[in-house]
């Protein structure tokens, strides 16, 4: 894999709680800092292009995402994404031709103790190197195909449909 491309649009994984009743912002992209801690052996490079809940991103946020990747010469991309309207994305994005894209997030945030954020790019991160060009989500230590899968907000993961 040459340097892989990782852009990030904010939810869950990049959040921050201050206090009892769960009022939160988006902070700094978490990704880079866990890679680097993990001391993974490829390059990467991060480009920030939203600190959004996924129930606030809008069709011309997608747009936006779309013509990010699509003029990137990688042909491996893994987005960070908030896992509500994930699946919403993926599909916008299955449009763009010769590359591999995966997305991710996570159920609570990369900040606290047992999150899934780092399992969760962990497996994005070995699928985007092996998996053939298209559009895949990265949650629950499976692959999904955008078509056949969605979020259980009541189980809190995610299922085929």
């Amino acid at each position: 894999m040459e340097q892989l491309c990782i852009v990030t649009t904010g939810g869950t994984i990049d959040k921050i709680y201050f206090d009892d009743k769960s009022d939160f912002q988006i902070g700094e992209p978490q990704i880079g800092r866990i890679l680097e801690e993990l001391g993974v052996a490829f390059r990467y490079n991060v480009i920030p292009i939203l600190r959004k809940d996924s129930l606030h991103i809008t069709d011309g946020d997608r747009d936006l995402l779309r013509a990010t990747i699509a003029a990137q010469q990688a042909r491996h991309v893994l987005v960070t994404h908030g896992t509500d309207s994930m699946v919403e994305t993926a599909r916008v994005l299955s449009s763009i031709e010769g590359k591999t894209i995966v997305l991710t997030g996570a159920l609570n945030p990369a900040r606290f103790r047992g999150s899934d954020a780092e399992f969760n790019i962990g497996t994005a991160v070995g699928a985007v190197q092996s998996l053939p060009p298209g559009v895949y989500i990265a949650m629950n230590g499976r692959i999904w195909d955008p078509l056949k899968v969605r979020k259980n907000v009541e189980a809190n993961r995610f299922e085929a449909v």
